[in-house]
């Protein structure tokens, strides 16, 4: 905090001038450095709780609300709250004489020197304030007692709903197995919207988006040439509880890089000239929210923060320096006026979206009647507390036609492992997971370093049961002979007369759309190019029917 001092040499000898004429002090005759020794000599001496009695309301209550804020606030917030202070120079201000009429408390407090301005460092950056110098500071308690209506206001709890809200949706530890799993198959991308959303029991694109960021800050994934592969500390993550493993990832959302409000539904945020910090939203919100499993209004939330914290991820207050577009109008949103359209967008999101993925909140009801509470899960981790139940991980269960099944709770560690031997076939939430040992996935799991017998022993393992035999006698085979039957997808060609087959395959025409013979009257076609094949035998006067 700067001095008296500090403070009165960055004015205008003007000022210094207009603030001694308003305590009765002739500065006229003296030069700056005087000015500001006798100027600061006299309000250091001021009795300021006295003083405050004498201001009128509106200006006693901008110097309350400094003092509250320990004697500093950011400029844009507090021109909302009481007005602003023109700046001039020292000829407007001798033309307009503004300490005359001014047209904020602000303004008169700034004449009365009880006001100063200037730029500090924060941890957001450089920031503009309005101060109190110390020894004005000094001369007030630590904070005003408000008066009761006066208070802060607080989130009350809403009524339970009428209609049984689901579970908290802890799929993300599931998904981000999956994820990890499939980058054991082939590389992934942070953008969460490549294919493998058909893999997820959500597949929200930006939930894809959210947790691909998370497990690549952990160090769970790493880029290589071709995306995102997984890493050592992967395993370790999926050996953990299922409640350490979702811990872990909401405590990696709550400092993650990835940028919330430029993923909030609604709005776009464009170019690269400013910058937003997402921990201080989500910052306010966990700190908003009540460690309690009551339900509370979304709606409220939202205002709740608007009235007691609305700056919380604009420190500075202001409100006409970010980018943001309304998606659907197209316009710029800045401005005060446009804080329900974007703060109020992104508080909702942040628990519609991330906190919901996590399973750290449960929702109910509808648009603006949405209500909301803390999982158990949810209130474990934002209050620190571990939860006690034992989790129960089934077995696989491994089936006679060399499928796999596992359920939603069984071990995640074994779900990526057997990633590396099985292929994966599109998930169903309301089912159990679903496999499938081919000779594709056996050749992967030898590339990748793993043994037959490994494989063998993890499957028993895994199932806590003997193998069936069809499914051991099928992977002996497989070692000893390879590949022994195909599934093709080709175009069966039948004819009525082994003749007309004859004259197809030796016509120049028609023989290069032909593969392997199926017997004297058919013959497998090019399946990609059965229309042209179609087009050949018309040239040689034959029609051919199609039961496609």
């Amino acid at each position: 905090m700067r001095t008296l001092d500090q403070a009165l040499f960055e004015h205008e000898l003007i000022t210094l001038r207009v603030i001694g004429e308003w305590w009765e002090l002739d500065l006229s005759g003296t030069d700056k450095n005087e000015a500001v020794r006798d100027l600061a000599q006299f309000l250091a001496g001021l009795n300021m709780q006295q003083e405050l009695q004498f201001l009128p309301p509106e200006e006693k209550a901008a110097v309350q609300e400094l003092v509250d804020q320990g004697g500093r606030a950011a400029v844009a917030a507090f021109n909302r709250s009481f007005g602003e202070v023109r700046q001039m120079g020292p000829g407007r201000m001798e033309r307009e004489e503004p300490w005359l009429d001014p047209v904020s408390p602000l303004e008169a407090l700034w004449y009365r020197g009880f006001l100063y301005r200037a730029f500090d460092e924060t941890t957001e950056g450089v920031l503009e304030f309005y101060y109190l110098p110390e020894e004005l500071l000094a001369g007030f308690p630590a904070a005003f007692e408000r008066e009761e209506s006066e208070e802060a206001p607080v989130l009350l709890p809403v009524d339970e709903p009428t209609s049984a809200p689901g579970a908290a949706e802890e799929t993300a530890v599931d998904d981000l197995t999956t994820l990890m799993a499939v980058a054991l198959r082939k590389s992934v991308n942070e953008d969460g919207r490549s294919s493998y959303n058909d893999w997820l029991l959500d597949p929200d694109p930006e939930r894809g988006s959210l947790l691909l960021n998370l497990a690549a800050e952990n160090g769970w994934l790493r880029e290589s040439e071709t995306g995102l592969r997984p890493t050592r500390a992967a395993v370790d993550w999926l050996k953990r509880s299922r409640q350490a493993q979702l811990f872990e990832l909401a405590d990696a959302w709550s400092t993650s890089s990835w940028n919330d409000l430029c993923h909030t539904p609604g709005i776009v945020c464009e170019g690269e000239n400013w910058h937003n910090d997402p921990i201080l939203a989500r910052t306010a919100l966990l700190d908003t929210l009540p460690h309690t499993t009551r339900w509370y209004s979304l709606e409220a939330l939202t205002n709740h923060i608007r009235e007691s914290n609305p700056d919380f991820q604009r420190p500075d207050g202001n409100y006409d320096t970010w980018y943001i577009r309304d998606e659907q109008s197209g316009g710029y949103l800045t401005g005060f006026e446009a804080w329900d359209l974007v703060e109020g967008r992104l508080l909702r999101f942040l628990l519609q979206g991330p906190m919901r993925w996590l399973g750290l909140v449960i929702l109910a009801g509808e648009s603006d009647d949405t209500i909301f509470r803390l999982s158990d899960s949810g209130l474990h981790w934002i209050t620190g507390q571990q939860s006690h139940e034992k989790e129960e991980q089934p077995p696989i269960f491994i089936h006679p036609d060399a499928s796999i099944t596992a359920a939603h709770n069984a071990d995640r560690y074994d779900r990526f492992q057997l990633t590396r031997i099985a292929e994966l076939e599109v998930v169903d939430v309301r089912k159990p997971f679903r496999y499938r040992l081919t000779p594709a996935s056996l050749a992967l799991a030898g590339a990748q370093g793993m043994s037959v017998e490994r494989l063998v022993r993890f499957l028993g393992e895994a199932s806590r049961a003997a193998l069936p035999r069809s499914v051991q006698r099928a992977i002996e085979r497989w070692t000893e002979n390879g590949v022994e039957a195909r599934l093709e997808n080709v175009i069966v060609l039948r004819v009525n007369d082994s003749a007309i087959l004859e004259t197809i395959r030796t016509n120049p025409k028609t023989r290069n759309f032909l593969g392997e013979s199926l017997g004297d009257l058919a013959v497998a076609v090019d399946a990609a190019k059965w229309r042209d094949f179609r087009a050949a035998c018309a040239q040689l006067g034959l029609f051919v029917d199609e039961a496609l």
